[in-house]
């Protein structure tokens, strides 16, 4: 084993070349650290400034429809459709109609029973024929008087009371003609008819059946409902109301037939608005000579409304309700928010008219956060085209009105 003294001494000038060259390579080392650890800091700065942007889906303003389908639920009911009740007491004789029936005007539907009635008009009949015999007694006295006058054979007061004797057993003859006539015309509505040509919905009666005349005693006897044409009422909401106009065409729908429609022409308006629901009453009309509608069915009523010229729409999640009011958040130029106050006009329920605040170059914010606010920096999305593409071919059904 060697001994360290015997070891070759090395030189001075060896020595401090050695010490500078590490001391070279320590402070290379120490300035790679610190490069690296500064690159590192400068690196998660930008990252966390990238990641306190917000990221914000950026849509265009939709040219507004070339027309408007507006919906609306309603109820159809026919042309006519009239409760017959029974003008005379007494029991049901016999029907002749049953539901669906079709009939036409004076056609008989049953026959009424009515002894009493029949009694009565037996006896204004002897009445009147009593009254007319008197009468005749009355006008032969009278007669016999005046010639008796002429020969003084009898005073002037006593034929006065002969003829005002006669002219008030007439007066009597005409009220117990008239009370016969009365009773006639009763008699007449022991055979119940059909006001006007249509189809028989209810019988409510049956043969035996105790019969009392007039509508507050009882349920009618039938029901007779002209449906070859029908009229549709609906309400339609204010906003809509000065665009419904008579002679305005329409379509009918009904749930059981999705791919159906049936034309209805405006008739009239109520011309005035229901101050409890802010509703306009309309009466519409359509054929029904095919029978395909049913009376009292419910209907889907369709407008094609002409929409406002050079209206945007935009859908209801892109507006902000604020203190200021009713906004839009747009990006500017860097990026920039730039908040907009506009005017709506129609709303759709999924989507509104804008009638002025905003131009069809305006890159508005969908879904803005709540927090932001004028001049915030937003990054627009990657997605945008297939956004903005996607609002601005939006079908003209994409905002129906539903029931109010």
């Amino acid at each position: 084993m060697s001994d360290p003294a015997d070891l070759p001494a090395l030189a001075p000038g060896r020595l401090r070349f050695i010490g500078f060259a590490a001391l070279i390579v320590a402070a290379l080392l120490a300035g790679i650290g610190i490069l690296s650890r500064s690159h590192n800091a400068r690196a998660l700065e930008k990252k966390v400034d990238a990641n306190a942007v917000p990221t914000v889906t950026v849509i265009a303003p939709a040219a507004g429809d070339a027309k408007q389908d507006l919906v609306l639920p309603s109820t159809i009911e026919p042309w006519y459709d009239a409760p017959i009740y029974a003008r005379v007491s007494g029991y049901l004789k016999k029907w002749y109609v049953d539901i669906g029936t079709k009939v036409k005007a004076g056609e008989v539907l049953a026959d009424i029973e009515t002894p009493e009635l029949d009694q009565q008009l037996q006896q204004a009949r002897a009445d009147l024929a009593n009254a007319t015999a008197k009468e005749k007694l009355a006008e032969i006295t009278h007669n016999r008087w005046q010639k008796m006058l002429l020969s003084t054979s009898v005073s002037k007061q006593e034929a006065d009371e002969k003829a005002s004797d006669f002219e008030a057993k007439k007066a009597d003859v005409a009220a117990q003609r008239a009370n016969v006539d009365r009773l006639q015309a009763l008699a007449g509505f022991k055979r119940v008819v059909a006001p006007f040509d249509g189809t028989v919905t209810e019988r409510k009666t049956d043969i035996g059946a105790l019969i009392n005349a007039g509508s507050s005693s009882g349920p009618e006897l039938f029901r007779v409902a002209d449906t070859r044409k029908l009229r549709i009422y609906l309400d339609v909401p204010q906003a809509f109301a000065e665009r419904i106009t008579p002679g305005m065409q329409a379509r009918l729908q009904l749930p059981e037939q999705p791919d159906q429609t049936h034309p209805a022409t405006v008739a009239n308006t109520a011309n005035a608005i229901d101050p409890t629901s802010r509703t306009l009453r309309v009466q519409l009309e359509a054929d029904n000579a095919d029978g395909k509608l049913i009376a009292g069915s419910y209907a889907d009523v369709r407008f094609d409304l002409p929409a406002a010229h050079g209206t945007l729409q935009l859908p209801v999640t892109a507006l902000i309700f604020r203190q200021h009011g009713l906004r839009v958040a747009t990006v500017g130029s860097g990026d920039k928010v730039v908040m907009k106050p506009i005017k709506i006009g129609h709303d759709y329920g999924t989507k509104v008219d804008v009638v002025s605040g905003l131009v069809a170059d305006d890159r508005v914010i969908d879904n803005p956060p709540d927090w932001l606010a004028q001049g915030d920096k937003v990054r627009p999305s990657q997605d945008d085209a297939v956004a903005t593409a996607t609002v601005a071919t939006a079908g003209p059904h994409a905002g129906t009105e539903s029931k109010p």
